[in-house]
């Protein structure tokens, strides 16, 4: 029994010798690879792979040219957004020019029997809001009177018994009021309320006479001169809400 057991260790302890011996026989004998390319041979491959190399620099280079561009652009695109907006915002202050279909009131003095202009004594400032509010109410986008351009800020009062317009004195005739609205359809419409209008006849009472000319297809409005002066306004803090 005891001779058993040595035979199968000793079969076991030779099949682990005999693999071993195998396995370091077969990586010895295993042939060394070595580089048998020649120098022309290496010399070529290393240019094509400094060719490799300069396509891709000259690639890395091209894609910051053009992410150089396109940053050019946009501050380009930036700067020519806010001149837009700039001017859009100086068109609602009215500070441009505009043009487009309305329609012309002259402000005459009335023709008495003789034929003579019956002497006026001045505009009342109430009267010639009246006529704005009525010309507002019925479409008017754009108004100038006498040249000066109406705006949000405009100023019609009476000093020392003359009627000025943000400073501009009426005191002669013919003064011209020039009405822009949205389309020829609202000027259209515009030209036929005033035409019934119950200020208009109110002029009358002031030896004044309102002729209204028929729509027309261009009537162009000078844009607001004077600097706009903001009053109650003060710069927001740079803090972050409330007294902060």
């Amino acid at each position: 029994m005891m001779g058993s057991q040595k035979n199968v260790y000793f079969t076991i302890t030779a099949s682990i010798i005999g693999f071993m011996v195998a396995i370091q026989f077969q990586t010895v004998s295993e042939p060394v690879v070595r580089d048998t390319r020649d120098t022309w041979e290496l010399r070529n491959d290393l240019m094509s792979e400094k060719e490799i190399e300069s396509e891709l620099l000259q690639e890395i280079q091209t894609f910051e040219d053009t992410l150089a561009k396109y940053e050019d652009e946009r501050e380009q695109s930036k700067g020519k957004l806010l001149k837009e907006t700039l001017n859009e915002l100086k068109n609602e202050a009215g500070m441009t020019d505009v043009s487009g279909p309305g329609i012309t009131l002259t402000i005459r003095p009335i023709i008495n029997e003789i034929g003579r202009e019956v002497q006026m004594a001045y505009i009342s400032p109430s009267l010639l809001q009246r006529l704005l509010n009525e010309l507002n109410m019925y479409g008017a986008k754009y108004v100038s009177i006498d040249e000066q351009r109406v705006i949000s800020t405009t100023v019609i009062r009476d000093i020392g018994t003359v009627t000025k317009i943000d400073g501009h004195s009426l005191n002669r005739l013919p003064i011209v009021i020039k009405v822009i609205t949205e389309d020829e359809e609202k000027a259209e419409r515009l030209f036929k309320r005033m035409e019934i209008s119950p200020v208009v006849e109110d002029f009358n009472m002031d030896s004044l006479k309102v002729e209204l000319s028929n729509p027309e297809e261009n009537i162009t409005i000078p844009g607001y001169k004077d600097p706009i002066r903001i009053r109650y306004m003060e710069p927001a803090d740079n803090g972050v809400g409330g007294d902060g």
